[in-house]
């Protein structure tokens, strides 16, 4: 996949509202790295809008993250 988009992460100085579903589709990963994954999000440039980084990760156009950016492909959006 080539990318088409760099998207840094930001910190939100509270956890987000995440869908349960995307979070227990996460059930193997520490509670520790959970929490602090709840509180990041990405300015995502397919919806046009904030986007929890934990509905980014299991979005279809999600490549990689590296060093604070996401990786996007840009083809379909989150949801």
């Amino acid at each position: 996949m080539d990318k088409k988009y760099d998207v840094e992460i930001k910190m939100a100085p509270k956890a987000l509202k995440i869908p349960k579903d995307k979070i227990d589709s996460l059930r193997g990963v520490s509670g520790k790295l959970l929490s602090s994954m709840k509180k990041e999000y990405v300015d995502c440039p397919v919806a046009k809008e904030q986007v929890p980084f934990i509905v980014c990760y299991q979005c279809q156009s999600f490549i990689r993250r590296y060093r604070g950016v996401v990786h996007c492909a840009g083809d379909k959006g989150p949801y």
